[in-house]
């Protein structure tokens, strides 16, 4: 039953700027912390230049493992840890509490990377929420309605790495809300359609 309260785990693909530490056990000078260049390569001593982008950790591990065994490291027993995830990254952007830049880890839903950016804003068009999305060079937009999604209507999209987020404003509601500012300035009643 557990099962059925978490999202599978995905592994975590390697890409440029991520921070890396390589341990091979008892070979102090084969152990080094790499940062993966633009390139997605990184350097090592005894294996020299290696493209990682695209790897997972244990992927890579078991390309080191070959790469030192060709080296002749015998027996070499090797461990990759990714310090910093600075490649897996969405942005949450427009009626949200905290837009910006936020990591990726593990898997993400919609909901969920708005929860990361605090929630929505007052003013926030919860029906109008475009996912943006690169696919082998094209770029894709999905509308969602969150309020939808609240009530089970539909599932919670999952969000991948470099998505774009964006939750559209309500300007009927902003302007409303800066007229009620200014009632004590009107004289005669203010009536305002709100459509949602």
């Amino acid at each position: 039953m557990r099962a059925d309260l978490t999202i599978p785990a995905r592994p975590y693909v390697i890409g440029p700027s991520d921070q890396l530490t390589v341990e091979v056990f008892g070979i102090d000078e084969l152990s080094k912390n790499v940062t993966v260049d633009l390139t997605g390569q990184i350097a090592l001593p005894m294996v020299g230049a290696l493209k990682v982008s695209g790897m997972t950790a244990d992927e890579l591990t078991a390309e080191l493992v070959t790469r030192f065994r060709q080296a002749h490291v015998r027996n070499p027993q090797v461990t990759v840890n990714i310090v910093t995830a600075a490649s897996q990254v969405i942005t949450v952007d427009g009626s949200v509490a905290t837009p910006g830049i936020y990591p990726l880890v593990g898997r993400m839903s919609l909901m969920r990377a708005i929860a990361r950016a605090s929630g929505t804003t007052e003013f926030a068009r919860e029906n109008y929420v475009v996912v943006f999305r690169n696919v082998e060079g094209k770029r894709y937009a999905a509308l969602y309605d969150l309020r939808a999604i609240r009530q089970g209507i539909y599932e919670d999209p999952e969000i991948f790495s470099n998505d774009l987020i964006y939750v559209g404003d309500d300007q009927a509601r902003r302007v409303f809300r800066d007229l009620v500012t200014a009632a004590p300035l009107i004289t005669t009643p203010l009536i305002y359609l709100i459509t949602q």
